[in-house]
């Protein structure tokens, strides 16, 4: 079976090109453009790794992170931003279930790795 990645950002251009980075390495991936979105979708209990943008309209990156933890919904997030100089969020965005955290701009390889490692996360690691 492939893994499935999930892709919540609000920028089309982020979405499509990630959307092509994961297609490209033969995995699975759905994109969303905000937290609601992805919620109101059948893919959060499908979703092998997720990747969100800490600032989302409407509920944010962290914010849907910690909902779906409170749901017992542990799947390993790796998290994008264009905020290099935002360490709360940086900080907010710490869990056991966090594989990364990149600024905007990011390169494709350093992204497929973080996907690579979150798809053999263990939370203890």
């Amino acid at each position: 079976m492939v893994p499935l990645i999930s892709v919540v950002d609000d920028d089309i251009s982020v979405r499509t090109s990630l959307d092509r980075l994961i297609r490209s390495v033969r995995l699975e991936v759905t994109v969303f453009a905000s937290a609601e979105e992805f919620l109101n979708s059948n893919h959060p209990r499908k979703a092998d790794c997720l990747i969100l943008d800490v600032r989302l309209p409407g509920m944010s990156g962290i914010e849907l992170h910690r909902h779906l933890l409170a749901r017992a919904f542990n799947v390993p997030v790796i998290f994008i931003t264009a905020h290099a100089s935002d360490d709360r969020a940086r900080s907010e965005a710490a869990s056991d279930w966090t594989v990364a955290y990149f600024t905007k701009p990011f390169s494709g390889d350093e992204l497929l790795d973080a996907v690579n490692a979150a798809l053999k996360w263990k939370p203890d690691d």
